[in-house]
C-alpha cells in the first residue's frame, strides 16, 4: 500500500498518461518483453520504444470511369455524360469539344460523380479529362467520345421575332421544319420553357399540326411583360434519326390594345390598357352571295401591319370573270385572318361606313381613321368581333383565344 500511495503522489501526470498510451502498441507489435521492463522504458524517459517493425496497411487508389467510355461513334445527343470514382473524390473535370468550350454538368455533394447537363453536339467528338484524389494520391483519366451524325434536323422558327414588342394577344408559335412523331411529343413539349417578367404566367402548348405548335396564356398577357422562350430541342430525337435544335427567344408585351367591333352596330371601338382611344365608323361585309362575304365573329389577333397592299380578290377564290372580283390598292392594311380579312382604309366606302355593311369581309374606314389606327396598332393586338352568325374557324389567323383555356391545354401533349 506505501509503495502505490507513492507511485501515486511522486509520478509525474505525464509520465503516468505516457505509460498508458504506449503499452497497447508495445504488446499489439508482439514486443516480448518482461513487465518490469515495460514499466522500466515508460518511466525511463516517458516515451514508448519505436514502432518501426509495425506493418503498414496498403493504400488502395482511386478509380475513374467515364459513361460513354472511349466511344468512337454514334453516341446519342441525349446520353448525358458521366464521370464517377471509386475510392477518392473528383477534382476537376472537364468535357470540351474542338473549339474548347466547356460542356456544362455538376457534382454531386458527395464529390463522387459528375453528369452534364448541356446538350452534345451532333457529329462531334468530344474530350473528356477527369483529375480525383484519394488514399494513394492523385490519378488522372483521359477518355473521348463522338455523337451520331442525324439524318436531319428539326430548325424551329418561331414568331415574334426576339426583340419585337408585340400586343397582348400574341401567342408564340413553334413551327418545325420536320415533322415530330406523335411519340416524341411529350417530350419537345418538356423541352419547351416559357418564362416571364415581372411575374409568372400560366400558359399551355398546343398542338396544330404535326410540325406546328402554339403557346397562350390562360388570359391575354400582362401587358408591359418580358418573355423568354428556351427551345431546348437539341438533345430531342423528335423522330426517328432527326434531331431538333436548340434556340432562345426573347420578346416584350407592350400596351393592352384590345379592340371590339360590333358588326351589326358598324364600329370600331379601341381601348388602351383598358381607357377607351376611339370609336371609328366602319363597314363590315355585305350579306347575300351565300354568305360568304360575311365578316366573321370572334376573337382575332392583328397578324401583320403593311402601309400598302394590293388587294386581288383572285387570292381569296374569285375568279377576274366574277362581277364580285375586285383588285385594288389600299392603305393601312392590318390582317387578321389567313383567309383574307383586313383593317384598311376604304375611301370609297366612306358614305357606308357606320351605316351599312358594303365590303367582301373587310373592315373598311376612312384613310384618317385608318391611319391613326395603323399608327396605334401592333402585332399581337387584340380585334374582338360581335354580331355575326359566321365564326371563325380553328386556326384561321392567330386564332387562339376563341377557346376557354381548359379546351386549349387539351391540345397539350403533356395533359392537363
Amino acid at each position: 500500500m506505501s509503495t502505490s500511495s507513492s507511485s501515486r503522489t511522486t509520478a509525474p501526470p505525464q509520465r503516468r498518461h505516457r505509460a498508458r498510451r504506449w503499452l497497447p502498441a508495445l504488446v499489439l507489435a508482439g514486443l516480448a518483453l518482461p513487465l518490469a521492463s515495460c514499466q522500466s522504458t515508460a518511466s525511463s524517459d516517458g516515451a514508448a520504444a519505436p514502432a518501426s517493425s509495425a506493418a503498414s496497411p496498403s493504400a488502395v487508389p482511386a478509380t475513374i470511369a467515364v459513361t460513354p467510355t472511349d466511344a468512337t461513334a454514334d453516341v446519342r445527343l441525349d446520353a448525358p455524360v458521366t464521370v464517377s470514382v471509386k475510392d477518392g473524390t473528383l477534382q476537376d473535370v472537364t468535357v470540351s469539344g474542338p473549339d474548347g468550350a466547356p460542356l456544362e454538368g455538376a457534382l454531386d455533394p458527395a464529390g463522387t460523380t459528375w453528369t452534364s447537363s448541356g446538350a452534345l453536339a451532333p457529329a462531334t467528338r468530344y474530350a473528356v479529362h477527369a483529375v480525383a484524389t484519394g488514399a494513394a494520391g492523385q490519378v488522372t483519366r483521359d477518355s473521348a467520345l463522338t455523337t451520331l451524325t442525324p439524318v436531319a434536323t428539326a430548325f424551329p422558327a418561331v414568331a415574334p421575332l426576339s426583340g419585337s414588342t408585340v400586343g397582348v394577344g400574341m401567342p408564340v408559335i413553334v413551327t418545325l421544319d420536320e415533322p415530330v412523331a406523335d411519340s416524341a411529343r411529350a417530350a419537345v413539349e418538356q423541352n419547351l420553357h416559357v418564362t416571364t417578367q415581372p411575374a409568372p404566367v400560366e400558359g399551355a402548348w398546343n398542338w396544330i399540326s404535326p410540325s406546328k405548335l402554339e403557346y397562350r396564356p390562360a388570359d391575354y398577357w400582362p401587358a408591359h411583360t418580358t418573355v423568354h422562350v428556351d427551345l431546348d430541342l437539341g438533345d430531342v430525337e423528335v423522330s426517328p434519326g432527326v434531331w431538333g435544335k436548340t434556340r432562345d427567344i426573347d420578346f416584350t408585351v407592350g400596351s393592352a390594345m384590345v379592340s371590339t367591333v360590333d358588326i351589326a352596330a358598324h364600329t370600331l371601338t379601341v381601348t388602351r390598357d383598358g381607357a377607351v382611344l376611339r370609336t371609328i365608323p366602319v363597314t363590315l361585309g355585305q350579306t347575300g352571295n351565300g354568305g360568304k362575304y360575311i365578316t366573321r365573329s370572334g376573337t382575332k389577333v392583328i397578324m401583320s401591319l403593311e402601309a400598302t397592299r394590293q388587294m386581288d380578290a383572285e387570292t381569296t377564290g374569285v375568279s377576274p370573270d366574277d362581277p364580285n372580283y375586285y383588285n385594288v390598292a389600299t392603305k393601312y392594311a392590318m390582317r387578321l385572318t389567313n383567309s383574307g380579312e383586313f383593317l384598311h382604309a376604304a375611301p370609297w366606302s366612306v358614305s357606308s361606313q357606320g351605316r351599312a355593311n358594303v365590303s367582301h369581309g373587310c373592315t373598311g374606314m376612312s384613310t384618317a381613321d385608318a391611319k391613326w389606327m395603323f399608327d396605334n396598332s401592333k402585332v399581337g393586338d387584340v380585334v374582338s368581333y360581335v354580331g355575326s352568325d359566321r365564326t371563325i374557324e380553328p386556326g384561321n389567323g392567330f386564332n387562339v383565344w376563341n377557346e376557354t383555356f381548359p379546351e386549349w391545354k387539351a391540345g397539350s401533349a403533356l395533359g392537363a
